[in-house]
């Protein structure tokens, strides 16, 4: 045993430890997904400007207290009048009316319109007592005080009416709906100045690993880059997280259990979660609480690990780069999102294609395939790997990924089947 073992507590017990011996069962993906579902959590909820609100998610209905418009308006620039006097008018049988004012967005008149009279008026503005039409400025001659109607309108025509938009008492936005930027105009437009929304979940992050070098080094020697310390930062970020750490800790106990101690709702570990001899991460969490899951039957990613310390939730991620984008997609993010508010486990869009080639799995074991469009017919895909965990490029020439379930031994050519789309 060397000095690193000797310095795990004493009352971790064997059923934990796989070090170098393996694991004796993998959990399957279903039953990961069951626990996370049974997790309890606190949605909090804070207020925040609206201007800060893309993105996020409402924690209740939004009712509107105003009518949008609350007033008729035009909807065209041009001369509002009483339609019936355009009947009749065309480019041989030009009408005329007087121009007896104008109104202007903002502004508009407290001139009547009357019948042969008409008021320039722009779009925006509201619409004079007795207009009942707007006829658009293409469709007249003007001349001096005058203009020559060349088209007739009819009744309510080009007009906006009060509320045709939003009605007081209607409900605008529902809860638990996430705020995109059309949105936002929409609530400001019906005088909203602060929203309700969830809170995002505190979350820290810890690389471990002695190889490991800061992001923005250059590789040298026998070290490695922490490439997935950012790539799990961004991942935080897009599914509603709020990242207050992240950092990167050497293969030791008491700098791992630091981590662990610390605040925050969820920690995501990445490395040190299989059954080598240095994989220390799933003793710690099984000692500082509960290691629930450790081992999920699931290609890459299996040596996924997942628990918790009192109520904060703790996952352990493997550290290479495409099983620890696997299992924070299919675990770790999927929770976030729970804790965030948002309905949808994933956050990609998905599409139905036809395999070029077959795709071979396992029974019992769910896989992950990293698959592209055909180049010659995109409504084909082929695979790019299955395995090579290791492989970050797999992810970066893939445009999605295809999941073969348990019960299933592959899909052959021509199958159609699902595709999660990397951009949507």
């Amino acid at each position: 045993m060397n000095d690193r073992s000797k310095q795990m507590p004493n009352k971790i017990t064997k059923h934990y430890d796989v070090r170098m011996k393996g694991f004796i069962k993998r959990t399957p993906v279903e039953k990961v997904f069951e626990w996370l579902s049974e997790q309890s959590i606190t949605l909090s909820e804070e207020s925040i400007l609206i201007r800060d609100a893309v993105g996020r998610i409402l924690t209740a209905d939004i009712i509107s207290h105003y009518n949008i418009p609350s007033f008729c308006r035009s909807m065209m620039d041009g001369y509002a009048i009483v339609a019936s006097d355009s009947q009749g008018a065309s480019s041989y049988n030009q009408l005329q009316l007087e121009i007896m004012g104008q109104s202007m967005p903002g502004v508009g008149t407290n001139i009547n319109v009357n019948s042969g009279l008409a008021i320039k008026i722009m779009t925006g503005a509201p619409i004079p007592k007795g207009a009942n039409a707007v006829l658009p400025a293409e469709n007249v001659e003007a001349e001096g005080a005058f203009i020559y109607v060349t088209e007739s309108v009819a009744e309510g025509r080009n007009i906006g009416k009060i509320g045709e938009d939003v009605t007081v008492g209607s409900t605008v936005l529902k809860a638990h709906r996430c705020l995109r930027p059309q949105d936002i105009a929409l609530l400001v437009s019906i005088g909203i100045k602060n929203v309700s929304v969830f809170a995002k979940p505190k979350i820290s992050i810890l690389v471990t690993g002695n190889e490991i070098l800061a992001a923005g080094e250059a590789p040298k020697d026998f070290s490695i880059v922490n490439s997935n310390g950012l790539m799990l930062e961004a991942l935080c970020q897009r599914d509603g997280g709020n990242v207050i750490s992240s950092c990167i800790a050497p293969d030791k106990p008491e700098n791992i259990r630091q981590v662990m101690q610390k605040d925050y709702d969820i920690l995501l570990i990445t490395g040190g979660s299989s059954v080598g001899e240095e994989d220390i991460s799933p003793l710690l969490l099984a000692e500082e609480g509960e290691l629930a899951i450790h081992g999920v039957a699931m290609r890459p990613s299996r040596s996924t690990g997942m628990g918790a310390i009192g109520q904060k939730k703790v996952f352990l991620l493997p550290g290479n780069p495409v099983a620890c984008l696997c299992a924070y997609d299919f675990f770790a993010g999927r929770f976030i999102r729970q804790c965030s508010g948002k309905n949808n486990p994933s956050p990609y869009a998905s599409a139905t294609k036809k395999l070029k080639q077959k795709i071979v799995s396992m029974i019992g074991r769910t896989d992950y395939a990293r698959v592209r469009f055909n180049v010659d017919d995109d409504r084909y895909i082929e695979p790019i790997a299955i395995s090579g965990a290791g492989i970050l490029s797999s992810t970066t020439q893939a445009d999605g990924f295809v999941i073969i379930p348990a019960d299933k031994e592959g899909y052959a050519p021509e199958t159609d089947v699902t595709v999660f789309l990397f951009d949507s």
